[in-house]
């Protein structure tokens, strides 16, 4: 026979059987069907991702909107040498953490003789991974100092709750009796002040607080100092040796695949590329089965009995996220371990008991998001398009940065802002209430804001603390590149539930118990693109406003055709 030379494209007409066609690809075995094989890497590039202007496919019903297309450009960065999710590596380090923080809660309660002041484990463990150099995303291990500036339980109103509190803690300690004097007479001044005053307002008991603050916590920081100090250096020793028992554990699994971690890698470039999820260095092993179990509007997933829930809406969020930035997994085989790895790693971070829906403990702060008419107004006309902090189950774009860059990066997360190296774009920031974070974040934003002469922004959130220490606030208040500010008083506006993946729609909205203030910071190209006109910073104040987000979604009722985004390429419609 004849050779006959290969068309280009395949005519239906001209050669109805496709015989001058090429010849097909050789068939790939599936990964599946190849015991303990690794899967290979696969790298994500910013033109995978973006590509030009993309043909939409699917509108996601719910508060987001994951086709706003980045703005952001950073320099090019090295995969992390973190190891892929694996439900049975996260199952033990959970289960270390757990150890850890029951640990904690018995040296308060032998060494103090109290419970562990309101969340101070996980503000101890915030404030160690803005340092942390170790190699385990959860666990701190390689920190310096062992001690941070502020530790837990002296910040806040932790050893403020109650007058039992105050004097056990005097009198149990060598304190000096002019301390013990000028803390027994402004507590005992403030109660009386209580029993007293009959209507009172919200902003009258604040400044009573803030001024007994003000007045005892010097006295009560020296009197506990030494015992706090022996407290946080024996959970931190228990820290660098769980995390090591961890590191075991998962070089024990890659082992197994004939794989290894690397040692971290460096990239000295100036390239810049859009920004792109956080990459690997090594393959995937097998991972083990995870079931998936429907229940009405809610998901349950389960392995080894540890059963976790989330809302049915967001599980098909993040398989949205998951096919926008994930592309070493295109049939989606590994969607649902990585997905119970994701939720048990935020459930043991935040404390939560994970059978047991526990929305309404005391770290929903931690997670809360800005309500979806504020997202919308801050694209509009502030061009955002990126969260500086936020995680997969509470981030409005599909490009957001978040505190675990292992788990998350699957559903497109750019790893730790900390760490980004952005050139340029509109980014809106607001960090979790933890001093040394929110410190690190504007030191790194002006850092950033310093080196580039491109167009950068940043829209700032930080709620209205202001310690008798100098604070993260004042700090972000006497930047260079502060360019407006603006405060919105407490109880004039609302956040999304820090736990809105597993809540009903109707307890999503809560009233901010506090005031929150914006600032903008921008250099100059960034300052003439997106100004803080007045125009502008009333719509973002008008967004705000309670109420904004349910009117919003009554007139998506009244009129289904219209959507949240200002996109008119989208053609289906997930429910």
């Amino acid at each position: 026979m004849p050779v006959v030379k290969p068309q280009p494209h395949f005519d239906p007409i001209t050669d109805p059987l496709g015989i001058c066609a090429p010849p097909p690809p050789a068939p790939v075995i599936p990964i599946a069907h190849m015991p303990n094989a690794p899967i290979p890497v696969v790298k994500r590039r910013a033109s995978e991702e973006l590509g030009g202007p993309q043909v939409k496919k699917f509108v996601l019903a719910g508060p987001w909107d994951l086709d706003v297309p980045t703005n952001v450009v950073i320099l090019e960065r090295a995969p992390c040498s973190y190891m892929h999710s694996h439900p049975e590596v996260e199952a033990y380090r959970c289960s270390l953490l757990a150890k850890l923080r029951q640990c904690y809660q018995e040296l308060c309660h032998s060494r103090e003789s109290i419970d562990a002041p309101k969340d101070s484990f996980n503000r101890w463990l915030m404030e160690r991974k803005v340092i942390d150099t170790g190699s385990d995303p959860l666990l701190p291990s390689n920190c310096y100092p062992e001690l941070g500036r502020n530790l837990p339980g002296m910040q806040g109103n932790s050893y403020l709750d109650t007058r039992r509190q105050l004097k056990k803690i005097m009198e149990s300690r060598n304190a000096e009796a002019e301390s013990r004097k000028v803390v027994k007479w402004n507590v005992d001044e403030t109660f009386q002040w209580l029993r007293k005053t009959v209507g009172a307002t919200y902003d009258d008991f604040q400044d009573r607080l803030a001024h007994l603050k003000q007045q005892c916590q010097p006295h009560l920081t020296e009197t506990v100092r030494a015992s706090v100090e022996g407290i946080c250096l024996k959970i931190y020793n228990l820290s660098m040796e769980y995390a090591k028992k961890v590191k075991e554990k998962s070089n024990a699994i890659l082992k197994e695949h004939g794989m290894e971690l690397p040692p971290p890698m460096s990239m000295h470039t100036t390239r810049k590329v859009w920004c792109y999820p956080v990459q690997f260095a090594i393959g995937c092993p097998r991972l083990p089965v995870v079931e998936y179990l429907p229940d009405r509007d809610q998901a349950l997933l389960r392995f080894q009995g540890d059963t976790l829930v989330i809302n049915s809406t967001h599980l098909q969020k993040l398989e949205h996220l998951y096919r926008h930035s994930c592309f070493d997994d295109r049939k989606f085989e590994l969607f649902i371990p990585r997905v119970w790895v994701m939720l048990k790693r935020y459930a043991t971070f935040l404390g939560l008991n994970p059978s047991s829906n526990n929305a309404n403990s005391d770290v929903q702060d931690t997670q809360q998001s800005l309500p979806v008419t504020v997202f919308e107004c801050l694209n509009r006309t502030f061009g955002v398009t990126f969260e500086c902090f936020a995680s997969p189950l509470n981030c409005y774009f599909k490009q957001y940065c978040s505190a675990f860059a292992d788990c998350d990066s699957y559903f497109g997360s750019r790893g730790s802002f900390l760490q980004l190296k952005a050139v340029s774009g509109s980014f809106e920031a607001h960090p979790p209430f933890s001093e040394e974070l929110m410190e690190a974040a504007v030191n790194h934003m002006e850092r950033l804001l310093a080196d580039s002469p491109e167009p950068l922004s940043f829209v700032v959130l930080m709620p209205d603390y202001r310690e008798p220490t100098p604070s993260a606030l004042e700090r972000l208040e006497s930047s260079q590149f502060k360019r407006k500010q603006v405060t919105i008083p407490s109880f004039e506006h609302e956040f999304r539930h820090g736990f809105q993946h597993v809540l009903n729609k109707s307890e999503l909205n809560v009233r901010s118990v506090h005031g929150t203030v914006i600032v903008w910071l921008q250099n100059s190209a960034g300052h003439q693109r997106w100004e803080p006109s007045e125009d502008r910073v009333q719509a973002l104040l008008e967004a705000f406003r309670p109420g904004r987000e349910r009117e919003r979604d009554r007139q998506e009722l009244l009129s289904p055709t219209r959507q949240g985004s200002t996109s008119d390429s989208k053609d289906v419609v997930v429910h």
